[in-house]
């Protein structure tokens, strides 16, 4: 009797407990959810920046192109490059790195000799004027799509490169399915200003509508050394952090410029701010690839991350054609083994009047 009265007891006590707990957790999921519609509020709230307007007004034709010239002031800076290797862009061996990984806490990796520009940086911003960026006209890619989520895909895509001045805007549209009514459109945008580092973006906006599912957007800022992450996580910024989207375009610059020289087992590595979390990128340089386009065969430089990124983040691989100012002729965009889509160009690189404002 008195051991069941004890049993009943305890029962009643444990479960006291956890009706008292109850508001408790339901405080912390209610706190969650409202968090979540701040972030998505906030979001929306704020509007993509103004698409830059421009005229395209001739085709992009492949051209036989000797390798880009060394400039005499990154000749002059060679030794100073074996010296001290600058932070952001590295060149090693294929094996010798580590394998991608996401950055850790801020405090715990970033340090002020990390957040500082590189040597090499500060002085390409020094002797701007010397050093001037060469940069494609804003240009106009055309892409078909194919892929694979839950069976195969299909659509088409389209990148722009858009540049006023030092101002540039990057924007990448993907649709999947029919033209006319598509089951899943995204659209990548990245917006902000070209100074002798290459790229430097401001704003990253990521913006996905799926049939019956609900809009979602996802915003990157960046600001004087910090990045505000897509759930408004504010980070420490490596120097010469790129989006998503930009990344491409600051390997063209890489490339087209000369500071980087495509060969086999070349390593770039590039600090990257995805909407969840940051990388440090390591693109290899797998080799050349012939690709069959409706310009004729196209020859290309296939450049593949060293691993995959995680939690939803997604991976792309490029190629990029030497003929075609180093633009992107492929995309392989990743998101695990079985979601992916495959951007082949389909027609002539559309390309605006040469900008003589800002090289």
């Amino acid at each position: 009797m008195a051991g069941g009265l004890k049993n009943r007891a305890v029962f009643f006590r444990r479960w006291g407990l956890d009706i008292l707990a109850l508001p408790v957790v339901l405080m912390h999921v209610w706190l969650s959810l409202e968090l979540r519609t701040l972030v998505d509020f906030w979001q929306q709230a704020t509007p993509m920046p103004p698409r830059l307007q421009t005229s395209f007004v001739r085709e992009l034709k492949p051209l036989e192109l000797a390798p880009p010239p060394v400039k005499p002031v990154e000749q002059a800076r060679s030794h100073s490059r074996r010296s001290a290797a600058p932070k952001v862009w590295q060149t090693e061996p294929l094996a010798a790195g580590p394998a991608l990984q996401p950055l850790p806490a801020p405090a715990e990796v970033l340090n002020a000799e990390e957040v500082a520009p590189a040597p090499e940086l500060a002085l390409n911003e020094a002797q701007s004027d010397e050093v001037a960026p060469e940069w494609p006209p804003s240009t106009r890619l055309s892409y078909d799509l194919t892929g694979n989520y839950r069976g195969a895909v299909y659509g088409e895509a389209q990148v722009e490169w858009l540049r006023q001045g030092s101002h540039y805007q990057m924007h990448l549209d993907v649709s999947v399915g029919p033209s006319i009514a598509p089951l899943m459109v995204r659209r990548m945008s990245s917006d902000g200003f070209l100074d002798g580092a290459g790229i430097a973006p401001k704003r990253y906006d990521e913006d996905t509508r799926v049939v019956l599912s609900q809009r979602r957007r996802a915003t990157v800022q960046f600001d004087l050394g910090q990045v505000t992450l897509a759930d408004g996580r504010s980070e420490v910024a490596p120097a010469g952090v790129q989006d998503a989207a930009s990344q491409f375009v600051q390997l063209t610059w890489l490339f087209l410029t000369g500071r980087e020289t495509l060969r086999p087992g070349l390593v770039v590595e590039i600090p990257l701010a995805l909407p969840r979390r940051q990388y440090r990128w390591r693109y290899e340089v797998i080799g050349q690839v012939e690709l069959q386009t409706p310009m004729g065969p196209l020859n290309t430089w296939h450049l593949r991350p060293s691993a995959l990124a995680t939690g939803g983040d997604m991976t792309a691989e490029v190629w990029l054609a030497p003929s075609l100012q180093y633009l992107p002729v492929r995309l392989r965009i990743r998101q695990d083994a079985q979601t992916f889509v495959d951007l082949m160009l389909k027609s002539p690189a559309l390309q605006a009047a040469a900008d003589t404002s800002s090289h």
